[in-house]
């Protein structure tokens, strides 16, 4: 490739990023418009907290005591998917090193103070979407709830103010992305 089209190419692709971060902007700003603004921001922490982390190894174990020996190796699947998917999102996290919103939009504060410095990817939806993708397989009528959490903890991190909505989408994709691949070894 000549010189000049590498140029072009770099100069096409901080375009596309322009605009896209262009969107997002708008689309966080239009969820910091609502007309529930305080009380989205109360029901978001509490989902949110949800998929903290905390879960996630408590449900492993109950699979481990209480399925027999597919819950031996549905602990063992989830505890590899979650390791996976952990060391992934904080390498994109610590290379992409994208500003939160509080840091890329001037004046604007979040509602709470999140546990890192960088926003992409939305590691609370990434591990929501992760569990989701695996429960499903293993509890197929409990598809819609599962997803529906997974969806609301992604939008829940944008209402409380540290996510911008591609962040989320990130997520969102790398976790059912692990979840998928994991399946197959449940």
């Amino acid at each position: 490739m000549s010189r000049a089209a590498q140029q072009i190419s770099i100069w096409s692709s901080m375009k596309v990023l322009q605009a896209i971060h262009q969107f997002d902007v708008k689309a966080f700003m239009w969820c910091m418009r609502r007309k529930h603004l305080a009380l989205w921001s109360r029901l978001s922490r509490g989902v949110s907290f949800t998929a903290d982390g905390y879960f996630y190894p408590l449900i492993a174990i109950a699979l481990l005591l209480l399925s027999g020996p597919g819950g031996e190796r549905a602990f063992w699947v989830i505890l590899a998917a979650y390791g996976v998917e952990r060391s992934i999102y904080f390498a994109l996290k610590n290379g992409l090193k994208r500003d939160r919103p509080a840091e890329a939009l001037p004046e604007f504060k979040s509602f709470i103070i999140p546990s890192d410095k960088f926003s992409l990817p939305s590691g609370h939806t990434s591990a929501a979407f992760l569990m989701a993708g695996i429960l499903c397989h293993l509890f197929a009528p409990l598809v819609w709830p599962l997803y529906t959490w997974a969806s609301l903890v992604g939008a829940s991190r944008v209402f409380l103010g540290v996510h911008f909505p591609t962040d989320i989408l990130a997520g969102a994709i790398m976790g059912s992305s692990i979840a998928f691949m994991a399946v197959p070894w449940l």
